[in-house]
């Protein structure tokens, strides 16, 4: 097969996630208009989590979902704890983009959402991988277990 295959096969894998992803940051951005209080907080840390599992699988598609699930909440768990120093807060406060990905204070109750997005989009991803081209999905199915 040429490289032009191949790369096309890197770009129908990167396809869904960055779909999910897209839908994942349209979620998050109108969850606080939908829901209140707690209830948005919590679901917008989910949601923040389930980014970063789609980003993962963006960047490296062929990663097994466990492993994306890993790297997702431990990305999410280090900004968390990023933010007892102060920095994220720091930063925050001179730019909205910061204050949107580091956060500004540490919450530990967030952990357990973080833990709940994470396993939604690895649950959603070996839902979805009957869905993807034959081969993928059976190298998927190998990899998932």
């Amino acid at each position: 097969m040429s490289g032009d295959g191949t790369a096309l096969a890197g770009l129908r894998r990167r396809t869904a996630p960055a779909v999910a992803a897209v839908v994942t940051v349209a979620a998050g951005l109108s969850v606080r208009s939908v829901l209140g209080g707690d209830l948005a907080k919590y679901a917008g840390d989910a949601l923040y989590a389930l980014l970063i599992f789609w980003l993962v699988l963006v960047v490296a598609p062929r990663t097994r979902g466990w492993v994306a699930a890993v790297v997702a909440f431990g990305v999410s768990a280090a900004v968390e704890l990023f933010q007892l120093t102060g920095v994220p807060a720091e930063l925050g406060a001179h730019s909205a983009f910061a204050r949107l990905v580091l956060g500004t204070t540490f919450n530990a109750p967030d952990l357990p959402f973080y833990a709940l997005g994470v396993a939604a989009g690895w649950a959603l991803h070996r839902i979805a991988g009957p869905l993807r081209p034959s081969g993928y999905a059976r190298r998927s199915a190998r990899n998932q277990s």
